[in-house]
């Protein structure tokens, strides 16, 4: 009897130890409810929600629709005052930001005009700066707003691919940027995550090094589970998933909120898309196989950190959320993929080690990059250093030269499967006439991608910074940007146009600076 109750009391001690595990892997958010309305005269529908997976790139907030049209008026979430207006040709385009008196900043982007007196003050800033695109703070009193006051019509401007509104909440202390589910925003969703697939990961070797193993799903009594049982020839295994989220009355393929891994009930490791700053968001790189992506294949979110990985949405408990096999015995993995409204669905397989095949070793020591490292790399044409956090997992470094019938030579420096988390600075040394050393450019090129910077010259040596791998060469550009007119021509009576249009492109940078002028003085044109 006495065994029967240490045996029963040692269950219910696990029980409440397991639940203090989970609970500790990721706390509970304690976020402001029904504080933030709506911010767009339109129906309440989402196309893209935060921390959806793009190139180089979470998404950092809502992409709220307006009717797939523009002008929709928009609406300040809550009282505060409008502290930034930010112009730019690409990313938001025409934005806003408000602070809150709660802490809280939330911005709207893709704007067309602004309120008239807003509008009105911000052109009078441009001409005072003889600038178009500009970054404007402003004081506490100078435009204040309620809840719901009109700031803006909605638009398409900037890095847009159709009319919405971009809305963010981030905290203002940090500019830390929170997922806008999680403060009860009316958006209907009872529909759990689809699991799309699973992929399996041997760790004992780079990511960058393998093609992961895809495991077939099915879906059986609501829940996921696999077509076999996983069998594998390694010490320590990882895994990654696709999986999307939908809500009520959509079928748009949103990202998921979160995924925790549990091996025999223990939670390992999981991510939770919250609380991402824009100095972070580049780790999405790191979050999925970028190798896979690159190559064509799908977006497979890795569930346990790669070691280069610095981005606070991994929680672990041990071993960096590898799991490591010790022995032939079966472990019972469970994976919970969760919505920001608290929807679930449970993925649930039996992983077992069936012997250990030859660790495979990276090919050359001397030409092995490692995170964590500052890596170098340099012979009498080329030299090049990655900073210590540039990559995210080992890989084998390859190189090669080639003579092109014209030009300068091209050098292969590795490939785009593996990605970059910061700028690294390229040197290529060449024999350039002294007269032509201000207008060499450095251009990268993989496959139908190309990037161009201006060369910097010393002693003999270029230099560019560039944030990815690829195939560079030096160039002298001499031909200057060409400037066409759209819709109208010299000596024309312009008196009936509604505006005056230019199109200008340049064959081999994008456009830096523009300047225009009417009757020599200086005149607003935008570049958008």
């Amino acid at each position: 009897m006495i065994r029967s109750l240490l045996f029963l009391l040692l269950i219910i001690s696990s029980f409440f130890i397991s639940l203090n595990v989970n609970a500790q892997l990721f706390p509970e958010k304690n976020y402001p409810q029904n504080y933030f309305q709506w911010p767009v005269a339109a129906k309440i529908a989402l196309a893209a929600n935060f921390g959806e997976l793009r190139p180089n790139h979470f998404h950092m907030g809502l992409d709220c629709r307006t009717d797939q049209k523009v002008n929709r008026q928009i609406f300040a979430a809550a009282d505060g005052y409008i502290t930034r207006v930010k112009i730019e040709p690409w990313g938001f385009g025409r934005s806003i930001s408000i602070n809150h008196p709660n802490g809280i900043t939330t911005l709207y982007a893709h704007l067309n005009d602004f309120y008239p007196a807003l509008e009105k003050y911000i052109v009078e800033q441009q001409y005072k700066m003889k600038r178009w695109e500009v970054t404007i703070m402003l004081p506490q009193n100078l435009f204040p707003v309620k809840k719901g006051s009109f700031i803006a019509y909605s638009g398409n401007t900037g890095g847009s691919q159709g009319p919405h509104l971009h809305f963010e909440i981030r905290d203002t202390k940090t500019d830390k940027v929170l997922n806008p589910l999680l403060f009860d925003f009316p958006v209907p969703d009872k529909v759990a995550p689809d699991i799309i697939r699973l992929a399996v990961y041997d760790r004992c070797i780079s990511t960058y090094e393998q093609s992961p193993k895809i495991v077939s799903l099915k879906k059986v009594n609501g829940n996921y589970t696999t077509t076999a049982p996983v069998i594998v020839t390694t010490e320590k295994v990882s895994f990654a998933i696709t999986a999307y989220d939908r809500y009520s009355g959509s079928t748009n393929q949103n990202g998921i909120y979160k995924a925790v891994l549990f091996d025999n009930d223990l939670p390992i490791t999981g991510f939770e898309m919250d609380s991402i700053s824009y100095d972070e968001t580049r780790y999405l790189n790191a979050h999925i196989d970028y190798k896979t992506r690159s190559t064509g294949g799908p977006y497979l979110e890795h569930l346990s950190p790669l070691q280069g990985n610095r981005n606070g949405i991994y929680k672990t408990n041990r071993n960096n959320g590898i799991i490591e096999l010790n022995n032939d015995d079966s472990h019972a993995i469970k994976i919970l993929v969760s919505d920001a409204n608290g929807n679930s669905s449970t993925l649930k397989f039996s992983l077992k080690r069936n012997g250990i095949a030859p660790v495979k070793k990276m090919v050359d020591k001397s030409a092995s990059f490692h995170p964590g490292n500052i890596n170098v790399f340099e012979n009498s044409n080329l030299r090049f250093y990655l900073p210590e956090n540039c990559l995210y997992d080992s890989f084998n470094f390859k190189y090669n030269e080639i003579i092109p019938a014209n030009g300068y030579p091209i050098y292969q420096v590795h490939n785009t499967t593996v990605p970059l988390q910061t700028y690294f600075s390229l040197n290529i040394r060449a024999d350039i006439p002294i007269k032509d050393t201000g207008r060499v450019i450095m251009k990268r090129f993989a496959g139908s991608k190309e990037d161009y910077k201006k060369a910097n010259y010393q002693n003999g040596w270029y230099n560019a910074a560039f944030r990815e791998f690829g195939y560079f060469q030096l160039l002298i550009d001499s031909t200057p940007p060409l400037i066409t007119p759209i819709g109208f021509f010299n000596g024309m009576n312009a008196s009936r146009l509604g505006s005056i249009k230019f199109s200008i492109k340049d064959d081999s940078e994008d456009l830096k600076s523009f300047t225009a002028l009417l009757d020599g003085n200086w005149i607003l044109f935008s570049n958008d």
